[in-house]
């Protein structure tokens, strides 16, 4: 379909809520008249009055004629005009002449792994506006130039088609029908939780007499409106299937532009690592860059974004399973874009045209100074509280903020020792043991069980508490360890943080005296010694 087809299309979709608003007015309007043609007395006004009430959300959903925006996502601006960039600056117009667009007017780099392109056009569409291209750092680290060329010239294909023209014209029936659908179910709402205020408090008043009061019961309030509401639901759910589907046809057009600038291997490869990236940075950002945001901590300027490539170079295994791991379920009729798996499949469909394998140096070497604008990235995103956390290596951060984490999971352990009289340091608790080593099984005990365990008795009973046990006590000892400065947690970017001990054997040792104590006979000395020993 053209782009004039597609105006003309977002036109009637738009116009379509104008004319069911108009629809609806007057079939209030001849209410009112049957209303006052038939009926007589107060009970006319009031129905009036209601229809009025009912008409004012219809009115001013059709006169919300600015179309709202949303927040543009936060990150580093470059302009055209400024000497900043210039590779990034030249890949960009020549993927814009290869698409034959206009190259966008800014850059603006942000924190996703995503590349989005919008225009600020008006008059329906009509006249063009700013274009800003939207392209995340950490989508850079993980792509080649040949790669990020592919996602370019996806992305000045949705302004060869026109579609960023037609975003706005889209986005104002879109969000004309979710206010009015939303002004409607507000005001149902707040019937209902006035009469219930009202039954509530006449209901008290009968108890503080000493009679029964009746049960609360307002499901018919606010029914007009919910049905009203229910109108425009079934229409914006038409316009959003047909706006939709017109979206996922604009991003199958897109990709035939990044197989015309980059070729069919490069263009299907970089949507193979976007799925892969995807995953990739969500695990980054909350197992490694916030880890420390509860223990005050953040890794050195630059290191908040940019540590996701020492990630990616050691979990390059993993990578290769999430390239070949593609969605394939099936597309919902509000889905923005096809599945990934099918764009994938289209594109590997073409014919060969000769250019797999193409030499391409890493995309992020594309920017001047990559590390400069990573740490200008956390300027520009990160907020105020966040940019006040002290800043650390990688190693202490990983150290420190373990150890913080561990001792406050040790809390509920170290109350279930106590509420037998046992601790709080580990000293103390060998101590309970060796006076009564009983009181183990009565501690294990207070910790969650299942049914199984529940019902056991006897030595079933202890055999079910002694892992339990062994596990919290293996834990006090971690604490005790790193507080001690014996033990330390050590950082890997290809595998869970781990708790390094003094010495080689350790960990063995330590297994043998953890078993020793948890036994039926309890023995504490090898574990003392092994831990608490100067």
């Amino acid at each position: 379909m053209g782009a004039s087809l597609r105006a003309l299309r977002a036109l009637v979709l738009l116009a379509g809520f104008y004319l069911l608003g108009v629809f609806l007015l007057a079939a209030l309007a001849g209410a009112d008249y049957a209303v006052f043609t038939w009926l007589q007395g107060p009970i006319v006004y009031k129905i009036v009055f209601f229809s009025g009430v009912l008409a004012i959300p219809i009115v001013r959903g059709m006169f919300m004629l600015r179309t709202p925006k949303s927040e543009p996502p936060a990150g580093i601006t470059v302009t055209v005009s400024e000497d900043r960039e210039p590779a990034l600056w030249e890949a960009v117009r020549d993927v814009a002449r290869q698409v034959g667009t206009r190259a966008p007017d800014e850059i603006v780099l942000i924190e996703d792994v995503n590349a989005a392109v919008s225009e600020e056009s008006s008059l329906l569409g009509l006249r063009p506006g700013t274009r800003r291209l939207y392209l995340g750092l950490p989508l850079m680290m993980g792509l080649d130039e040949m790669q990020l060329r592919a996602v370019l010239a996806h992305e000045m294909g949705h302004y060869a088609n026109f579609d960023t023209r037609l975003t706005p014209l889209i986005a104002r029936g879109r969000a004309q029908l979710i206010r009015t659908v939303a002004y409607f179910h507000e005001r149902s709402a707040a019937k209902q939780a006035k009469e219930r205020e009202r039954q509530e408090k006449h209901a008290a008043k009968r108890r503080a007499k000493g009679r029964r009061a009746t049960m609360v019961d307002t499901p018919g309030l606010g029914a007009t409106y919910r049905g009203m509401a229910k109108i425009y639901t079934a229409y914006g759910n038409f316009y959003m299937r047909a706006t939709l589907s017109a979206a996922r046809r604009q991003e199958l057009a897109a990709d035939l532009a990044s197989v015309q600038v980059a070729g069919r291997d490069s263009a299907a490869s970089a949507l193979r690592e976007l799925n892969a990236l995807d995953s990739a940075h969500a695990f980054y950002m909350n197992s490694y860059a916030t880890l420390g945001v509860d223990a005050g901590l953040l890794p050195r300027p630059g290191q908040v974004f940019g540590g996701l490539r020492r990630l990616l170079d050691a979990r390059s295994a993993d990578l290769d399973e999430l390239r070949q791991e593609l969605s394939t379920e099936p597309t919902s009729p509000y889905d923005s874009h096809p599945a990934l798996a099918e764009r994938v499949a289209r594109i590997e469909a073409l014919p060969a045209d000769g250019r797999a394998g193409q030499a391409a140096r890493p995309a992020l070497d594309l920017l001047a100074d990559a590390d400069g604008a990573l740490t200008a990235l956390e300027q520009a995103v990160l907020t105020p509280e966040a940019l006040a956390l002290e800043r650390v290596d990688w190693e202490d951060l990983v150290h420190q903020s373990m150890t913080l984490y561990v001792d406050q999971g040790a809390e509920e352990i170290r109350e279930a020792f106590a509420a037998e009289g046992a601790g709080p340091g580990l000293a103390d608790l060998l101590d309970a043991f060796d006076a009564d080593p009983a009181v183990r099984w009565r501690i294990a005990d207070r910790f969650p069980k299942s049914e199984q365990a529940a019902a056991a008795t006897g030595r079933t009973a202890r055999e079910f508490a002694r892992p339990v046990l062994r596990r919290a006590l293996n834990q006090l000892v971690g604490v005790e360890l790193t507080a001690r400065g014996a033990a330390r947690w050590q950082l890997s970017w290809s595998e869970s943080a781990a708790l390094v001990y003094p010495a080689d054997g350790f960990e063995e040792q330590l297994g043998l005296a953890l078993d020793a104590a948890v036994s039926d006979q309890s023995d504490t000395e090898s574990l003392r010694k092994l831990v608490l020993a100067p």
